[in-house]
């Protein structure tokens, strides 16, 4: 059995949220959004293009969580994108540093974790050197 690649990730959104969706993930973020299969018309989705991959963001009633799961979407400019989100009212959170790679946290409207970073290198290579 071989692996490609991870083609898409889900995430949950309150029924009746579309537009809230929309703002966020198509105008904040500015990610393509793309028609579902119509075979899953009556599932009440919403699907992003996000490079060569997927976010297919679901209804579901809330549930409380405060587990670490997230999501992450690399970037061209962390900064520029750590400014547009908070320029659009949400609050970015920085995270642990990890070499070559700026990073940081935010929520979408419904609580779920978003990390975004730039990838700038190797980390293993600066953390080789550091040791050395």
């Amino acid at each position: 059995m071989e692996f490609h690649r991870i083609q898409h990730v889900s995430i949950p959104r309150p029924p009746g949220s579309d537009e809230e969706a929309r703002a966020f993930y198509g105008e904040v973020l500015g990610l393509e959004e793309v028609p579902p299969p119509q075979s899953l018309h009556e599932q009440d989705l919403i699907w992003y293009r996000v490079g060569d991959l997927e976010l297919h963001i679901f209804a579901e009633d809330p549930v409380q969580d405060s587990s670490g799961r997230h999501f992450c979407l690399e970037v061209d400019d962390v900064e520029v994108v750590r400014a547009r989100l908070a320029q659009a009212g949400y609050s970015p959170k920085s995270a642990v540093p990890i070499p070559t790679r700026p990073r940081f946290f935010c929520q979408d409207p419904f609580g779920n974790r978003i990390e975004f970073t730039t990838i700038l290198g190797d980390y293993r290579e600066v953390e080789v050197q550091q040791t050395a």
